[in-house]
């Protein structure tokens, strides 16, 4: 056989490499989870030595799985923010169930495709199932549908997309869309590459509980139909990424529907409280959107990269997003097959609903339930303690299990000096890791609590740590 036929060495794993490599693996990742609780909350000394020392050309010869598996959890895994660690109040927590990382190895090794429903017919029905458990959690009606995303922005983008064609059609330059200005910022994002302008987005001042203000709403959408433009969506916050304040959604509601307006509600938060009796009153009249973000990687404690779109119409998705091609196969005809390449801008997509469906299927909701309602009991809790301390003061309440605080602004050089010290101080402890963020001038910190692994003692060590932290002066 001449030389340029014979066959390259093949990248096929025998049975023992494979099994080898997962085996190698599962004790690495055993010995990670198990040293998690003592690992500290962030360490980035030495961060650009180490960025610096990982930089190398293309290999032209391998080298074995088990030497790359010591430099990814010996050198590389150690470095940043702890997000996997119970006391990560930072940001908003994902916090990456164990049960999705199988699931990804089941989706990634058999390789099925999902962007269209002939390619996996049961991969996407289960995936289906998903969606349309979070419509009916949500309160959509039948009819209602949408799609797995990489997370909240994809998310908005789908929605803003969606509002856009719906309400404006293909000549969109006179249209206006409403948000809050303590909006999450990918909503601002999704706008500019909907092709929206920036003068096409009015951000709407909130209220003393940082909800989105409807009263200036209204005069807002009143002065731009008065100018002649064509007002088109609101988006409103299911608890906000600054302070966590759920906007007026009943409101919001009607004032929609009296103007024709899309209400899309970025609920990548707090949608999921929609599971407990208390998320369900604080979300009340989410049901009545037109459509919704969720981030399963937050409030179902999934692996990042895991977000939802929803929409009361599939239709309307479907209609902004379907493109057609030779090379693809006639769409599915029956209304409850879906092909996913229709209804978001990824024909390419990975197999992301298995590391829903998994941890459902063998917890069901009452186990999603349980720790989404010990989260609000944390965050209350919290809340209440430090209020107790004469030098703090609550600035943001937690709607449901974010809240905000500060130094009290009337101490002798205190505000936001002494608050960015306070910060400095309690995560220099390395137990628990917050965040801040400045509203209205005023630099305020955060405390999230959304991960499965965040319990009592956590929030305990948090609440040392501060009175710790305020003896220092």
């Amino acid at each position: 056989m001449p030389k340029r036929l014979r066959p390259p060495r093949s990248l096929e794993l025998s049975e023992p490499e494979f099994r080898g490599m997962v085996e190698a693996s599962v004790d690495r990742l055993e010995l990670f989870l198990r040293d998690l609780p003592h690992r500290p909350m962030h360490h980035m000394d030495g961060a650009q030595r180490l960025v610096r020392s990982l930089r190398e050309p293309w290999p032209e010869a391998g080298v074995p799985f088990r030497r790359l598996l010591g430099t990814l959890f010996e050198r590389v895994i150690p470095f940043g923010l702890n997000t996997a660690g119970s006391g990560y109040l930072a940001y908003i927590p994902g916090g990456g169930l164990v049960h999705a990382g199988v699931a990804d190895l089941i989706a990634n090794v058999t390789n099925r495709y999902v962007g269209i429903w002939q390619a996996a017919p049961g991969l996407v029905q289960l995936e289906t199932n998903v969606i349309r458990w979070f419509a009916e959690l949500v309160g959509l009606p039948p009819g209602s549908g949408g799609l797995l995303t990489t997370g909240g922005s994809l998310a908005n983008l789908a929605a803003v997309v969606a509002a856009r064609h719906d309400r404006l059609g293909d000549r969109f330059d006179d249209g206006v869309v409403y948000v809050s200005e303590l909006v999450h910022h990918s909503v601002f994002k999704a706008a500019r590459v909907a092709g929206f302008r920036a003068d096409q987005v009015r951000s709407i001042p909130v209220d003393e509980a940082f909800r989105l203000d409807v009263v200036r709403l209204r005069e807002a959408i009143r002065a731009d139909r008065e100018a002649g433009l064509r007002p088109a969506m609101v988006v409103a916050s299911a608890g906000t990424t600054a302070t966590g304040a759920v906007d007026p959604l009943p409101v919001l509601a009607d004032l929609c529907a009296a103007e024709s307006l899309w209400l899309h509600v970025d609920g990548a938060y707090g949608g999921f409280f929609q599971l407990t009796a208390r998320g369900r009153a604080a979300l009340a009249g989410i049901e009545r959107a037109d459509s919704v973000t969720l981030d399963p990687h937050k409030g179902l404690f999934l692996p990042y990269g895991t977000g939802c779109i929803l929409v009361r119409d599939l239709g309307k998705l479907r209609a902004a997003h379907q493109i057609t091609a030779s090379y693809l196969p006639v769409g599915e005809q029956d209304p409850d097959c879906w092909d996913f390449a229709d209804l978001g801008p990824e024909l390419s997509r990975d197999n992301r609903g298995l590391r829903v469906w998994i941890p459902l299927k063998m917890h069901g909701a009452s186990g999603f339930r349980a720790q989404l309602d010990e989260k609000l009991d944390l965050a209350e809790a919290a809340c209440a303690r430090l209020r107790e301390l004469p030098q703090l003061e609550i600035v943001a309440p937690p709607d449901l299990s974010l809240f905000a605080f500060r130094v009290r602004a009337d101490l002798p050089g205190s505000g936001d000096p002494l608050t960015r010290r306070l910060a400095k101080r309690v995560n220099a402890k390395n137990r628990v890791i917050v965040t801040g963020v400045e509203v209205h001038g005023r630099w305020l910190l955060r405390v999230c609590v959304l991960s499965f692994r965040t319990h009592a003692a956590d929030l305990a060590a948090f609440h040392e740590d501060v009175v710790a932290a305020l003896a220092e002066d």
